[in-house]
């Protein structure tokens, strides 16, 4: 591979919730698989828990993911957390663990994260990045989370 190629990409992990809003994000390269990250992206996740009778979940209760989460070892470790797994299972994959199928009606549901990525999308320095550091790429990164949660209000 040429010098030119190497290190070519980055992959945005992001958490949303039921409406659409960024609760966590993982900036990482983009070779490494959606599985593999799970457990950075679900440790991204800081959500302040109010007191009184409405208190916020500090978790989220359920996962609705894509095949590319298809694992069983990931499955165990939402359940681990607490975390009711949605992940449709793969062709190749005979014994999907932790896996109910009526709950996969909630796969329907899927579009909402699509759409906050794309939202991500419409900042170019996040299409394209310019940055060399990781740390100036993740703060454009939760200033574009910050201005989704504004544009939906």
């Amino acid at each position: 591979m040429g010098k030119t190629k190497r290190g070519k990409g980055t992959k945005l992990m992001v958490l949303a919730d039921g409406k659409g809003t960024p609760l966590g994000v993982c900036v990482e390269a983009a070779t490494p698989s959606e599985v593999k990250l799970l457990e950075r992206t679900l440790d991204s996740v800081k959500v302040k828990r109010r007191r009184g009778k409405r208190r916020r979940p500090h978790k989220p209760e359920r996962l609705i993911a894509d095949r590319g989460y298809d694992s069983n070892p990931a499955r165990a470790l939402l359940v681990k957390r607490e975390i009711e797994p949605i992940i449709p299972k793969r062709r190749n994959n005979k014994k999907a663990t932790h896996q109910d199928g009526r709950k996969l009606r909630r796969y329907k549901r899927r579009w909402i994260i699509e759409r906050t990525n794309s939202w991500l999308q419409n900042f170019r320095r996040l299409v394209a990045r310019y940055e060399r550091r990781v740390k100036n790429f993740e703060a454009l990164v939760h200033l574009a989370c910050a201005l989704v949660t504004l544009k939906k209000v």
